[in-house]
């Protein structure tokens, strides 16, 4: 079970980049898809507000590993 826990655990910077770059073209799709399912403001702000995920992610992945880093 240690084994395959260890998969799913980030353990370096290269690795977070890794997931969070995953992230980021997952929320660009689903934008993409926003705009084009709802033309105009509304559309560009969900795409607006799954951008915005990816950063708040993705600084919760780095804290985190910063975090794990210290203890």
């Amino acid at each position: 079970m240690e084994r395959i826990k260890s998969l799913f655990t980030i353990k370096t910077k290269f690795e977070a980049f890794l997931v969070i770059y995953a992230l980021a073209l997952g929320a660009t799709e689903r934008g993409v898809v926003y705009m084009q399912t709802y033309p105009g403001t509304g559309g560009q702000l969900l795409a607006l507000a799954c951008s915005g995920a990816v950063f708040m992610a993705g600084g919760k992945i780095l804290d985190a590993l910063e975090y794990q880093r210290s203890y």
